[in-house]
């Protein structure tokens, strides 16, 4: 009697493959709905920190025309801001690293672009991201983030 009641309390512990698949639904069901709008979040927050590193960047930008009369070169690129450049003219009155780490990529994996002077604001300069795409245009995370918030003309 005792080895009966045994068996059918070991028969009865465990879950079937009917409760099994079910669990596996409901899972794969919340993921579908949620999925999509974690992946909008995401997205939302590269946008987010492209832009605000556009803004770092235009402050040390700032800060290093104040120190040598001119932003830096098109060639000269946004590495100037970091250590003085070493390719034509030595700016007069240099004070930098004017950004205390390494010029990273955008949000994306590709560098900032940036011209100078720029082709939209030609007593300045162009910085902006191309978003997700790489390419001028688009929406949403394929949008452009730029530092004087309009659209990229080359």
């Amino acid at each position: 009697m005792l080895r009966s009641n045994l068996a059918t309390r070991s028969a009865r512990s465990g879950f079937t493959l009917i409760e099994l698949i079910v669990v596996l639904a409901i899972i794969a069901t919340l993921a579908a709905l949620v999925g999509p709008e974690l992946m909008r979040n995401t997205g939302d927050a590269r946008r987010q920190a492209a832009a605000a590193q556009i803004e770092l960047f235009a402050v040390a930008l700032d800060a290093y025309r104040l120190d040598t009369g001119t932003y830096p070169s098109t060639r000269e690129g946004l590495g100037a801001l970091r250590s003085i450049p070493a390719a034509g003219a030595v700016p007069r009155n240099w004070r930098g690293p004017y950004v205390r780490r390494v010029i990273p990529d955008d949000p994306w994996g590709r560098p900032y672009v940036y011209v100078s002077p720029g082709v939209v604001n030609p007593h300045g300069y162009d910085l902006y991201s191309l978003g997700r795409d790489g390419a001028t245009g688009g929406t949403e995370e394929d949008q452009d983030i730029t530092s004087w918030g309009g659209e990229v003309i080359r």
